[in-house]
């Protein structure tokens, strides 16, 4: 992973933060239309990051507020999908942000005495 994709990937936490902020407010204010844009752009980047539990809750917003504009009815039934969606944001990125620390471990490291096992004597030779 270079910095570009570091980068790119607090452009993710930065709009992804956005997002789910609007969408809080959305809620609270009872905004139907307002739930639509940030669900769909956090849908897009979390596919993109392959984040699909967050992308799939995202698209469940999106298509429910969608369905009530037309019927003109606010969904209240989204309330727990909202918060269960900055549970999973706030996840991913703690998962990202593991995967990304240069300072991490990178995994269980080789025992000395060569290529992760102990040296004994295999029985024949003296040691």
């Amino acid at each position: 992973m270079g910095p570009a994709f570091i980068r790119v990937l607090s452009y993710f936490h930065e709009d992804g933060t956005k997002s789910i902020t609007q969408l809080e407010e959305a809620m609270r204010e009872q905004n139907t239309v307002g739930l639509v844009i940030p669900a769909h752009t956090l849908k897009g980047e979390a596919r993109q990051f392959g984040a699909n539990p967050l992308a799939t809750v995202a698209e469940l917003i999106e298509s429910t507020a969608r369905i009530c504009i037309e019927t003109k009815r606010f969904p209240d039934e989204l309330v727990k999908d909202v918060v269960e969606l900055r549970r999973l944001f706030d996840e991913t990125i703690q998962l990202f942000d593991k995967a990304t620390n240069p300072l991490r471990s990178r995994g269980p490291q080789p025992a000395p005495g060569g290529f992760g096992r102990k040296v004994t004597n295999q029985g024949f030779g003296r040691l």
